[in-house]
């Protein structure tokens, strides 16, 4: 299946994005419209960090379990899904960018490396439900990164 790629522009650094992003329990409050009953388990941070939830998408729910698994900061954050029992496999990829103009472009890549058959079979509906999804995503990572920054700066 072919990946689905989502990217928002956001005026805090690269470095303050990576760093929100590498602790998994932020990660819940941009997530929580489609991701609920978060788990944690290991380290609150990087490589290691893993979170098991309930994902719930175009009338399904399944247990989800994302771990990161690369980490290059500030660059970028790799995480593992597995979930349908692991017949589902999958990348989600953060990839952070500066700006000209300051601040970054933050960007999320869902690749699908294995996928059960009606995935595959219903392959334009799954990636058009991801992207949105993960459109929605992008916009409260925004909101977020911009109280985060607040809460840090007072």
């Amino acid at each position: 299946m072919k990946s689905v790629t989502v990217s928002t522009d956001v005026p805090q650094t690269p470095e303050q994005v990576y760093d929100f992003l590498d602790v998994m329990a932020h990660h819940e409050r941009f997530t929580d419209h489609y991701l609920s009953d978060w788990r944690y388990s290991g380290p609150a941070r990087g490589i290691g960090s893993c979170a098991t939830v309930t994902a719930a998408l175009g009338g399904a729910r399944t247990d989800v379990t994302i771990e990161v698994v690369e980490a290059d900061a500030p660059r970028r954050i790799v995480e593992r899904n597995v979930s349908a029992g692991g017949r589902r496999l999958a990348h989600g990829t953060y990839t952070l960018a500066p700006l000209r103009t300051g601040g970054s472009r933050v960007a999320f890549t869902y690749a699908w490396v294995r996928a059960p058959l009606a995935d595959r079979m219903l392959a334009p509906v799954v990636r058009a439900v991801m992207r949105r999804a993960n459109r929605t995503v992008m916009r409260r990572l925004a909101t977020e990164l911009a109280h985060h920054t607040a809460a840090t700066d007072s």
